[in-house]
């Protein structure tokens, strides 16, 4: 059974940092590219931050230069370090994965989801 589980999510002001975290079983971790994604109310789903099995980075142009995907073979864990948050990151991160691996921007393109965390940024 494939499990994603997040975490970390919270109420931050402008200018914060936050780690989310997601935990996975049920397929080839070092297989995939595992990416995040956010939905914002009322907004679609939008990419994030994705890696590849390689290591290969892809960020939003929206993130670049704040947040960092990262990924824990041996754990089986992904990470996404949100740094200098701004009032419109403020939505619900998935994580997600993908097999084969391999870049996609795309929500049609992911395999596996978890049930999502939510970020509030607010002053």
């Amino acid at each position: 059974q494939v499990q994603l589980v997040e975490s970390g999510g919270g109420l931050v002001q402008p200018g914060s940092s936050l780690r989310l975290s997601c935990a996975t079983s049920g397929f080839t971790f070092r297989s995939a590219t595992v990416s995040w994604f956010r939905q914002a109310p009322g907004k679609e789903r939008e990419f994030v931050a994705a890696m590849t099995k390689f290591a290969n980075l892809d960020y939003a142009d929206s993130v670049k230069g704040r947040f960092t995907i990262s990924r824990d073979s041996a754990k089986n864990t992904v990470f996404l370090q949100m740094n200098n948050l701004k009032p419109e990151d403020t939505a619900v991160y998935y994580c997600a994965a993908k097999l084969p691996s391999g870049f996609g921007r795309s929500t049609d393109q992911y395999d596996y989801w978890g049930q999502g965390t939510q970020v509030t940024v607010s002053s």
